[in-house]
């Protein structure tokens, strides 16, 4: 189920044939460096993916929530699209296989994800942070949002980049 769509990519829940990148997504040090969070185990990963492609469009206002990013005319999952509601507060996330990298795809589905958080969701503000350490996203957040603060994660042992936008900001 198609949950937004940009130029060149689509957005969208989870599926049976999405499970290897998934993993891959998860567990690759290559991506997870950039984050930096340790690799999930088998079970972790099993336990997420049947959790996450359970979920309902209606799910996306209220809870954590990975969808797939597929190119569009394609059904290869290339990323994850992170929706993310915690203590009141509306988080986007996402990550992409190294293949991808580096091809605008990032800024296209960040932009998206606001639109859709901003605009069909109906928040009034989405926060993003970034690991210091992972100049592309920083770019892009630094693009879309406002910095806010650089703080020390304690969670992930490294500093971070909090970013936020509310909506009179994106509309304008």
């Amino acid at each position: 189920m198609k949950i937004f769509e940009t130029d060149r990519l689509e957005v969208r829940r989870l599926k049976q044939s999405d499970e290897l990148y998934f993993t891959e997504l998860l567990t690759s040090a290559v991506i997870l460096e950039k984050i930096p969070v340790k690799p999930a185990t088998a079970e972790i990963v099993k336990d997420r993916f049947e959790t996450f492609q359970k979920m309902e469009l209606s799910d996306l206002g209220s809870t954590k929530c990975f969808c797939a990013i597929v190119e569009k005319g394609k059904d290869e999952a290339i990323g994850l699209a992170l929706f993310l509601i915690e203590n009141n507060e509306q988080e986007l996330g996402y990550r992409f296989r190294p293949d991808y990298w580096r091809k605008g795809y990032g800024t296209e589905v960040a932009k998206g994800m606001l639109d859709y958080y901003f605009n069909v969701l109906r928040v009034s503000k989405v926060i993003a942070n970034a690991n210091v350490e992972n100049p592309g996203s920083i770019r892009i957040l630094s693009k879309l949002m406002n910095f806010e603060k650089e703080f020390f994660n304690v969670e992930l042992n490294c500093t971070d980049r909090s970013y936020s936008i509310t909506k009179t900001e994106w509309s304008d």
